[in-house]
């Protein structure tokens, strides 16, 4: 019997998209609790939607990548792996890249839709809540892959939608915590 079959898909994936509902519901939520402050600096509301995709995309793209190495039998050693290493840098640099885009995209667009903030302030928002989840969805990204793979489970069917998931977590709560950290709420 072959290992990709519909039922055996589906078996699989049932559990995860049921987690990452639950995550997705309780992301919801943060943001719900968060709402007056984020009403009051609409700035930032076109900020989060972006910000939160970018770590869960380049966290799915790093993924994506670990899972065809481990695949192809190139991922064993997680610490001295050169695959895993340029893997993760080239993540990491497009993602630093898109933040850097994204806060220049966002300033312009408060400009011309008359919700200022300070090129600066804005700037350090976005790459210091980005940075901390970059970290932290590659660091998750990598332990699922390679746990994953491990205990035998595919691992493209585990790391994107749990990644794509916990990126929009840690992405809310990088806002919120940057937020704090620059006294902007």
């Amino acid at each position: 019997m072959t290992y990709y079959t519909i039922g055996g898909i589906v078996g699989r994936s049932f559990p995860i998209i049921l987690f990452t509902s639950i995550i997705g519901i309780f992301t919801g939520q943060i943001l719900n609790i968060q709402l007056d402050s984020l009403v009051s600096i609409p700035i930032i509301l076109i900020l989060i939607p972006a910000l939160i995709k970018i770590g869960g995309d380049t966290g799915s793209m790093l993924g994506a990548r670990l899972s065809s190495a481990l695949h192809m039998g190139l991922g064993g050693n997680i610490y001295r792996n050169p695959v895993v290493r340029n893997s993760m840098l080239s993540a990491f640099i497009v993602g630093m890249c898109a933040f850097t885009f994204l806060g220049v995209v966002v300033w312009i667009t408060g400009k011309v839709l008359d919700m200022e903030m300070a090129f600066t302030t804005l700037m350090a928002l976005c790459l210091i809540a980005g940075t901390f989840e970059l970290l932290a969805v590659y660091s998750a990204t990598l332990a699922i892959a390679f746990t994953s793979h491990r205990f035998g489970v595919d691992p493209d069917d585990t790391v994107i939608p749990v990644i794509a998931t916990l990126g929009d977590l840690i992405g809310v709560i990088g806002i919120f915590f940057t937020m704090h950290l620059l006294n902007i709420i």
